[in-house]
């Protein structure tokens, strides 16, 4: 899943409005930040394969550490707690929502992935779903538009307008729409620095949505 799981980042925004939604975009993609940046130090690995399924043609045989159950969940606590560090108030919560939008991607993940999710030992998960693009693409649409919603319900625009919004959303959707019909990239050290160029411009794109929202700080109460 790639859009799709901007969707919770949005929904999280709604959650806890303090959290920047930048800081949120970066925490549903953090453990696609870290294997791409294992993939790049050739110590989790994967292969192209066109074909491989309707949607994706990435065979993501190798990555133990960053999308396995265990490695999943190090990370969203490492996450939520650094993230943590900058708040003086209500930091348990704060970590809670960090920790639990990233470990949002892990679960979308098992949604589509081919069973490639290590749980123990020779054991691997993943439902598949990227087989069939007439169900992984609006499943991903769904995801996104159904959290730009709540974002939208619950952290109101300065100006009751959600122009800037909606024009992101629509953007994020093509880029969806590309991802899935376009060509495959030309190898995994492509991929892993194509998908490093986009989780930043989309973190930095993020930042300048949320400039246009009410700001909420959190209660001095912990």
């Amino acid at each position: 899943m790639f859009i799709g799981h901007y969707g919770p980042a949005f929904g999280a925004k709604a959650a806890a409005p303090a959290i920047p939604l930048s800081v949120l975009f970066l925490a549903v993609q953090w453990m696609d930040v870290v294997w791409s940046a294992l993939v790049l130090a050739g110590i989790e690995k994967l292969k192209i394969e066109p074909g491989y399924t309707e949607a994706s043609p990435l065979v993501l045989y190798y990555m133990p550490y960053t999308h396995s159950l265990g490695g999943s969940l190090a990370l969203s606590a490492i996450f939520g707690g650094a993230v943590a560090l900058f708040f003086k108030a209500q930091r348990a919560r704060v970590f809670l929502v960090c920790a639990a939008a990233v470990f949002s991607h892990w679960i979308l993940d098992l949604i589509v992935h081919k069973p490639d999710l290590w749980i123990y030992d020779d054991l691997k998960v993943g439902f598949g779903l990227w087989r069939w693009m007439w169900l992984s693409l609006p499943l991903e649409l769904i995801f996104l538009w159904a959290g730009a919603w709540l974002y939208v319900r619950f952290v109101p625009a300065r100006r009751g307008r959600d122009v800037r919004l909606w024009a992101f959303v629509v953007a994020m959707s093509v880029v969806q729409v590309y991802a899935d019909l376009g060509p495959a990239p030309a190898s995994p050290r492509a991929e892993a620095v194509t998908a490093l160029l986009a989780y930043t411009v989309l973190v930095l794109l993020a930042g300048l949505v949320d400039l246009s929202r009410v700001r909420v700080a959190l209660p001095a109460a912990a």
